[in-house]
């Protein structure tokens, strides 16, 4: 029988455990959503307790579906959302206010004050990062500040801050393991990107101790062991940690300078390996660390949307215009070809390479005859056009006139979707035929650290080659530009 890496993707939505084999294939999966916190300030919250259980759930069906013997499992790889941020009691594990969600603004009035003491620019140059409320900094010193038991517990050096990976694996481990990786440390605008250290006069304008931060290392390190609470008689290590986007990264074998993927999930994440420099840009764009294996460092220029599926879950949930996401793929391909109505999705702000979060959304261009079909096919064509901004950027970073992408996430299986993205890019894109990417790579990842896996394993493609007027496409593309410069 084969040997078996368990992935764990803790995503936006929910939670999802997946056993995979050596070709980097899926044998069983188990998945658990989590309710979603949104208050009318449009701040975003989750669960950490509930998150823990449905994690532990969702593993016990994994062992239980998939009937593998417990020796053929050698380890654990997690992929996580990124920038959601938790502060945890260190001594009981339990969390001290729920999750801060990537998607929440509610540390802007901080990020307002450390610029006002001309701090801004020197986070970016630290940190690769521009001074937002995005990242987990202000998100971690929101709950210091606000929850009294945070502030208690930090004075007392009691309290942990972290990622939703570091959380996971310190419940995993019973407290005995506190640590992330370098891919979600870089977006927390606290790791120095140069020294790959935490950065002490960064933390300490955050409000944030030292002792609440969790041990740096590599990406496919050792994180410790884990029985998950006991559903295994022995414990397997955990061998990988990585955010989602850089776990698809390493799942699409993007690991040479100058290849990208793009994840089509709540948000998005643009993502260009830029080899083992770190490339600094001004073109709205961010330098992260990719991920650091087997010793070496990779960086990445990325740029984040908030809103890209996520339109799709609001056209449905909120506004109830589509009764399922799958059928968006109909609506648009039923609306009038003429119409040039733009939906601007800045529900909580505009990500790269705009940097607003005080800007609100809108329809813009309407006419009397646009309908139900037009105002879906502008929710998708959104998606599109936030990632053809982001790319476009890393063409101009790179000095290079193409990019091929490479696609995975959810709404990569819009057809529609997927053909219009290469229509307004007028490149290539290469869709992955494998659904789960980013809990895919950090499995590999930890396989191949186990050297249990192979070290390279050949992905499988579906290609969409751009059929629409490039005439046509500029033009549509500029047709969005303007629809931004309105609101901002």
């Amino acid at each position: 029988m084969s040997d078996y890496i368990i992935g764990i993707d803790q995503s936006t939505q929910g939670t999802k455990a997946m056993l995979f084999n050596e070709k980097g294939k899926i044998v069983c999966r188990a998945d658990r959503p989590h309710k979603q916190y949104i208050d009318e300030k449009g701040w975003v919250e989750h669960d950490g307790n509930e998150i823990w259980d449905n994690t532990l759930a969702i593993v016990k069906e994994l062992l239980t579906n998939s009937q593998v013997p417990e020796e053929n499992i050698l380890g654990v790889g997690i992929s996580n959302q990124r920038e959601t941020s938790i502060a945890w009691d260190k001594k009981t594990g339990l969390p001290v206010y729920h999750a801060v969600v990537w998607q929440c603004t509610r540390g802007e009035a901080i990020c307002q004050r450390l610029n006002k003491d001309g701090f801004g620019e020197k986070v970016q140059e630290k940190t690769g990062l521009p001074l937002s409320p995005y990242y987990s900094a202000a998100k971690l010193a929101w709950i210091i500040e606000n929850v009294p038991e945070a502030k208690e517990l930090a004075e007392k050096d009691e309290l942990a801050c972290g990622t939703m990976d570091s959380y996971l694996l310190y419940r995993l481990t019973g407290g005995a393991s506190f640590k992330t990786d370098y891919s979600n440390a870089s977006r927390t605008q606290m790791l120095n990107i140069h020294s790959l250290t935490w950065d002490e006069e960064i933390i300490k304008a955050f409000g944030i101790p030292r002792s609440a931060l969790p041990e740096l290392t590599d990406s496919d390190g050792y994180f410790g062991e884990t029985t998950f609470d006991g559903l295994l008689k022995k414990p397997i290590p955990v061998h990988a940690m990585l955010g989602d986007s850089h776990a698809a990264l390493y799942g699409h074998g993007c690991f040479e300078k100058g290849m990208a993927k793009v994840t089509y999930g709540t948000g998005s994440s643009v993502m260009m390996n830029v080899g083992p420099e770190d490339l600094r840009n001004d073109q709205g764009l961010v330098t992260s660390v990719a991920f650091k294996v087997n010793g070496r460092v990779s960086y990445c220029l990325e740029g984040n949307i908030n809103y890209s599926a996520a339109i799709v879950t609001w056209l449905k949930d909120d506004v109830g215009l589509l009764s399922s996401a799958a059928e968006s793929e109909d609506w648009a391909r039923k609306a009038n070809p003429a119409d040039h109505t733009y939906l601007v999705p800045a529900f909580t702000g505009l990500g790269a390479p705009y940097y607003r979060a005080d800007v609100s959304a809108a329809f813009v261009g309407m006419n009397r005859n646009t309908g139900r079909a037009e105002l879906i096919r502008a929710g998708l064509d959104a998606i599109v056009y936030q990632i053809t901004d982001i790319v476009k950027l890393c063409q101009t970073a790179m000095g290079v006139p193409h990019i091929e992408l490479r696609a995975d996430g959810g709404a990569s299986g819009n057809a529609w979707l997927m053909q219009r993205q290469a229509d307004i890019l007028q490149d290539t894109v290469r869709v992955s035929s494998e659904g789960e990417l980013s809990a895919m790579g950090a499995a590999m990842c930890a396989g191949r650290a186990l050297k249990a896996f192979p070290e390279k394993e050949e992905e499988s493609f579906e290609s969409y080659m751009p059929k629409m007027d490039v005439k046509e496409a500029e033009e549509r593309y500029e047709g969005w530009k303007k629809a931004v410069s309105l609101l901002l």
